[in-house]
C-alpha cells in the first residue's frame, strides 16, 4: 500500500532540524546501524533503515527513468476512470489520458490513468531494461518478477492483483510531455507501451506453479522510447527499493537525483514552487509544508550525496555528487549519452 505520510504525525515540527533527513546518515557513518537506530525517536528509526541499506549497497545496480519524470509525475491516488491527469513542473506539462483495452473477443473496458507507487516502479523496470539492452523490446517473464521481487513486491494476492491493474492502466492510456522554449511544442500524444504488458492470470489464479505471469515482451512507444534514450537518468536500486511504498518520496528522490548534480550554487526553492510540484490537491500551505517535509527525509536518507535543507521559505539545494557516477554507470553496462 503508497503512504503518503511516512512518519509518525506526533513528529512536531519545531523538531525539524536543519539536515533533511534529520542527520541520519551521519549517524549511520558515525555509529553503525544499530546504534544510530537508539540515538533516534521511534518514529524516526526507519530512516536510520534507509540510509544504512543505501550506504551499505556493494551491488551498485542501476536504475533508469526519463527527464521527464523527474518534474513531473503519475498521481499518487486512484482518479476517476474518466479523468485526464495533468502535472505542471519546470518548463514541462505531463498530460496522460485514459484508454481502453480489449480482452479477447469481449467488449473494449474503460482504465483510469495509472497512479501510486506500483505503476511507478513498473515504469522504472521497463525504462531501465530498454535502455540497458538498447532496444524498444523489453523482455518480460521472469527477469521483470525478479527485479520487482527485490524491490519488495511479491507476487501473489494482493499485490499481484495491484500490479495487474496499473499493468493494464498503463498499457491502455496515452500520454503527451510538452517542453518550454523549444522549438517543438513536445510529443504528439502516444502511449508507453505500443504492446504488450499483460498478466496470465489463469497460472496464478488456479493456484498451480508460478510459470511467467506476464507476456513473453512488451515493446515500448517508438516516441517515448526515442526520448528516453536521449534523456535518461541513471538512479540507484537500492533507493528504489528502500522508497517503492511511499510514491512521493520516490517522486522527490528522482526530482534530485535530476537537480542537484547540474547546480552550480546553492538554490533555494520555495514552498510555492515546492507546492506545485509536489502538493496538488492541498489546500492549505502549512498542511503541505508539514507533509512534505516527511516525505523529503527518506528521499534524502535514500540519496546518500545528497545536501539538503529545510529552511523557513522552502529548501535549499546544493551542489552534489550524482546518486550514481560514472565508474558505477561503466559496471552496470550502460551507455548513456553525454
Amino acid at each position: 500500500m503508497d503512504s503518503l505520510s511516512p512518519w509518525s504525525n506526533s513528529l512536531e515540527e519545531e523538531s525539524m532540524v536543519q539536515d533533511a533527513d534529520h542527520g541520519a546518515r551521519k549517524l549511520v557513518l558515525a555509529h553503525g546501524r544499530d546504534q544510530a537506530r537508539s540515538m533516534m525517536a521511534p518514529e524516526q528509526r526507519g530512516l536510520i533503515d534507509i540510509a544504512a541499506e543505501v550506504l551499505g549497497d556493494e551491488a551498485g545496480k542501476i536504475g533508469i527513468t526519463y527527464t521527464g519524470f523527474c518534474l513531473t509525475g503519475l498521481p499518487h491516488k486512484r482518479l476517476s476512470d474518466e479523468q485526464v491527469w495533468e502535472k505542471r513542473g519546470h518548463r514541462v506539462v505531463l498530460m496522460i489520458e485514459p484508454g481502453r483495452l480489449r480482452r479477447g473477443m469481449g467488449q473494449a473496458k474503460l482504465y483510469g490513468v495509472p497512479y501510486g507507487a506500483r505503476a511507478r516502479m513498473i515504469l522504472l523496470y521497463l525504462q531501465t531494461q530498454a535502455v540497458r539492452t538498447n532496444s524498444c523490446e523489453v523482455e518480460l517473464g521472469r527477469s521483470m518478477r525478479e527485479w520487482l521481487g527485490r524491490m519488495g513486491l511479491t507476487w501473489g494476492g494482493e499485490t499481484g492483483r495491484a500490479l495487474r491493474e496499473q499493468a493494464a492502466r498503463i498499457a491502455a492510456c496515452s500520454l503527451k510531455f510538452s517542453w518550454e522554449n523549444q522549438m517543438a511544442s513536445g510529443w504528439e500524444a502516444g502511449r508507453f507501451v505500443r504492446s504488450g504488458l499483460r498478466f496470465q492470470r489463469a497460472v496464478e489464479d488456479a493456484g498451480g506453479p508460478q510459470g511467467d505471469l506476464w507476456e513473453d515482451r512488451v515493446v515500448l512507444d517508438e516516441v517515448f522510447y526515442q526520448a528516453l534514450r536521449q534523456h535518461p537518468v541513471p538512479l540507484r536500486e537500492t533507493a528504489l527499493r528502500e522508497l517503492s511504498g511511499l510514491s512521493v518520496s520516490l517522486d522527490i528522490y528522482i526530482w534530485l537525483a535530476y537537480r542537484l548534480h547540474t547546480l552550480k550554487a546553492p538554490t533555494p526553492v520555495r514552498w510555492a514552487a515546492l507546492k506545485e510540484q509536489f502538493g496538488l490537491g492541498y489546500a492549505e500551505m502549512h498542511t503541505f509544508r508539514r507533509d512534505f517535509k516527511r516525505w523529503l527525509a527518506p528521499a534524502v536518507a535514500a540519496y546518500s550525496e545528497a545536501r539538503v535543507e529545510v529552511a523557513d521559505d522552502g529548501v535549499i539545494l546544493y551542489p552534489s555528487r550524482p546518486p550514481v557516477g560514472p565508474k558505477l554507470v561503466a559496471l552496470g553496462g550502460l551507455a548513456l549519452p553525454e
